[in-house]
């Protein structure tokens, strides 16, 4: 895969769908890049996906509910991979509101505000009532933005976590226990040392006990933008996540070896 790449919408539940794509990353193989669709009694559409596949994104978002339907979009953070179709979707969805923080709007506000009118600002430990369920805002124990809050759907027990339990990979796969567990503990500990450097310099006894506050959630379902649908396996990734302030920090290519990957390129 050598350009980002759009994969139909697939369910997690019954009312919890996933429209994925993935972006290749050079040299060490290709980020699953997801939104999520709830389809709660008041629908929430979670992130808006990468800005090369906008028209993708949308259509399909399309073959999953009409964008007008929804209700809340919950902008986990504004990075450009959760941000490619937020201006579509507030054009096709009238009624739509904007779940963020503050420090959302801020950061929105130095390249395209978003409009006061249509936002709708939720803090880690507040909840908000969709129609059939209430959903608590969670600060997920790892992140590259300030802004970021992903929440907790107590009537399907999933932890919607942003950037949180991503994992680079090597092609394409909807469900986490399909790649080889070790393999994987492999790569989520490398995408937490990208994502997050800042686990090698924090308080140990801090972060395990924001470790301990997504197990006290107990959820059945990972519902990470970087990576598969995971089931059941939430032990697994917050015991792996435990040890990457210990493991080997991240350094990416110098010049030289930028030079030598270009040379490369070129010739394939």
């Amino acid at each position: 895969m050598d350009k980002p790449t759009t994969f139909n919408s697939y369910q997690a539940t019954d009312d919890i769908y996933v429209l994925p794509s993935y972006f290749p990353i050079p040299g060490l193989g290709i980020l699953p890049v997801n939104a999520f669709v709830l389809k709660a009694s008041q629908p929430v559409l979670v992130d808006t996906g990468l800005v090369p596949l906008s028209n993708e994104f949308m259509e399909n978002l399309s073959n999953i509910i009409n964008p007008a339907d929804l209700r809340w979009l919950w902008l986990t953070h504004t990075d450009q991979d959760h941000i490619g179709s937020l201006w579509k979707v507030l054009e096709s969805t009238p009624n739509l509101r904007i779940i963020t923080t503050y420090i959302g709007i801020g950061k929105m506000s130095l390249f395209k505000p978003l409009p006061m009118d249509r936002v709708y600002l939720l803090n880690p430990g507040e909840s908000i009532d969709i129609g059939d369920r209430i959903i608590t805002a969670v600060k997920p124990p790892t992140y590259d933005a300030p802004e970021t809050t992903g929440f907790y759907d107590p009537k399907s027990s999933a932890f919607f976590c942003a950037d949180c339990f991503g994992a680079l990979m090597s092609e394409p796969v909807e469900n986490a226990s399909e790649i080889e567990k070790e393999i994987l503990r492999k790569n989520s500990t490398l995408w937490a040392t990208v994502d997050a450097p800042w686990l090698h310099s924090i308080d140990r006894t801090m972060f395990y006990n924001s470790l301990n506050k997504i197990r006290e959630l107990s959820p059945k379902l990972i519902l990470s933008a970087h990576l598969p649908v995971a089931y059941n396996m939430t032990e697994e990734l917050i015991d792996w996540l435990k040890s990457v302030p210990e493991a080997q920090p991240f350094i990416g290519p110098n010049q030289i070896a930028l030079e030598s990957m270009m040379k490369e390129m070129a010739k394939a």
